[in-house]
């Protein structure tokens, strides 16, 4: 896998290490963008489930009353 360098406040840094419980910078940095990653699948997942009810009620016929 392909390595990537950037560079980070430092204070952010910590901040990520202790709230992820975590005593690497690298370890911290990568969990917040796996993280940030699944949360978007999670987004996208739900968004589509919506879309698809939406089509469903929409597709249905109405009831004949009569």
């Amino acid at each position: 896998m392909a390595k990537v360098t950037v560079s980070l406040d430092a204070e952010l840094v910590v901040e990520v290490m202790v709230l992820a419980g975590v005593g690497n910078p690298q370890d911290a940095v990568e969990l917040v963008v796996r993280d940030y990653i699944a949360r978007g699948h999670r987004t996208e997942a739900v968004v589509a489930e919506r879309e698809q009810v939406a089509r469903d009620v929409e597709i249905k016929p109405e009831a004949q009353q009569g």
